[in-house]
């Protein structure tokens, strides 16, 4: 198997060095394809770990951002600790949630993947595992152990694959010392709040996202708390990544890098991704970007298609796996999505006990399971109807 951790004590990885790759991208044409070259290689490996035919554990312990997100999120087992810290925040620095973000941030629960994509908002902890980012959630005490557990492990050549994943499953279970509480730590995404997020964040141009917060009552200081923060973002960037979600909920794994290839190599050549770097990263102390344009209403819909156009003969970025799939075919060994919460509650049900009941059988009494079925239940349910629990829409 393959276990990925950080070489430091404080993160996984905490972004690439895009500082360099900014000053490359000054040096002219060739600098500029040298970084996408770059993120051409990063994406390769990102494919690869997506595809690969052994166990792949990712220790997200500490910041886990940017590139180190791209090390995560595509294997099967991904370990949160109580000091993770996850965010994708490219649009800061004027570039895009790249390393498969395409793929995995548009299949998240709801609209959670645009609204994480957009804000860049930061997931701590146990929360990463609410999400879905994580998979599983250990105490950073135990990595050490959990790692030479799994060493010992040996697997006989007949078996396959997904028998060696639910090994490894079964193993790191053994050093769960159990989720925070409720009390002590809530599910933040979760209640009213999320169905804000949903009902602001499902729109297909920023102008409405941006209409939708300006009109929201329930969560209002959330909302001008997030105006505040797209304010601050490259338009252009906003424009991009929204494009890029919504398309990339039906693009595969493979062909998700591929695009993603694509998009990096014209934010190298673009402005902003320079600004905001020097501005955001490299200025002592941060100042604010200039951003080319500076609005969001001077970004029109052909300065963004051509963000996405492969030209007709224009060569794709070569993988080194033939490996593809359209869903992960490991999710679920994260906690159960809420489509599949919704699917076993439309079969009827009179109550909430038989559901919850079903996915921890299912889930074999999985720590978070439980919490994060009844929180979808009373969100998303209604026990008026004589029938029982009813999905609401």
């Amino acid at each position: 198997m393959i276990l990925i951790s950080g070489a430091g004590t404080k993160a996984l990885c905490a972004g690439g060095d895009v500082a360099a790759l900014a000053l490359q991208n000054e040096s002219g044409v060739e600098g500029q394809k040298a970084s996408t070259d770059f993120f051409g290689l990063e994406y390769r490996l990102d494919h690869l770990i997506a595809t690969y035919s052994k166990p792949v554990i990712s220790f997200m312990d500490g910041i886990t951002m940017g590139g180190g997100v791209g090390l995560s999120m595509h294997a099967p087992f991904r370990i949160a600790t109580e000091r993770t810290v996850f965010a994708m925040p490219e649009t800061t620095i004027g570039f895009f949630p790249d390393v498969g973000g395409s793929f995995f941030l548009p299949r998240l629960d709801g609209e959670t993947g645009t609204y994480l994509a957009l804000t860049s908002e930061r997931l701590q902890g146990v929360q990463a595992l609410y999400a879905g980012i994580a998979t599983h959630y250990l105490h950073s005490s135990v990595l050490s152990n959990v790692a030479q557990r799994l060493s010992e492990l040996t697997f006989p050549d007949h078996v396959e694959l997904p028998e060696r994943l639910e090994i490894v499953n079964k193993t790191m279970a053994e050093f769960s010392l159990g989720l925070p509480s409720l009390e002590e730590e809530p599910m933040l995404m979760a209640g009213s709040l999320r169905t804000a997020i949903d009902r602001c964040f499902r729109f297909n141009t920023m102008e409405e996202i941006i209409q939708a917060l300006e009109e929201e009552t329930e969560h209002k200081e959330w909302a001008q708390k997030t105006l505040e923060t797209l304010s601050g973002r490259s338009p252009t960037s906003l424009k991009v990544t929204l494009r890029q979600l919504r398309l990339g909920k039906k693009w595969s794994i493979s062909e998700t890098f591929q695009r993603e290839h694509k998009i990096a190599g014209n934010f190298m050549r673009h402005p902003d991704f320079v600004e905001g770097v020097k501005a955001r990263l490299m200025s002592k102390p941060a100042r604010k970007p200039e951003w080319q344009p500076a609005t969001l209403g001077e970004v029109s819909d052909k300065t963004v298609d051509k963000f996405f156009k492969i030209s007709e003969g224009e060569s794709r970025l070569p993988l080194l796996s033939q490996g593809d799939y359209k869903n992960y075919p490991h999710a679920h060994f994260a906690l159960p999505s809420e489509e599949e919460i919704e699917k076993v509650v439309r079969q009827g049900h009179s109550s909430r006990r038989p559901v919850v009941d079903y996915f921890l059988q299912k889930y074999a009494h999985r720590e978070g399971v439980r919490r994060k079925v009844v929180e979808v239940i009373a969100r998303r349910t209604t026990t008026s109807s004589p029938e029982g629990l009813k999905w609401v829409d």
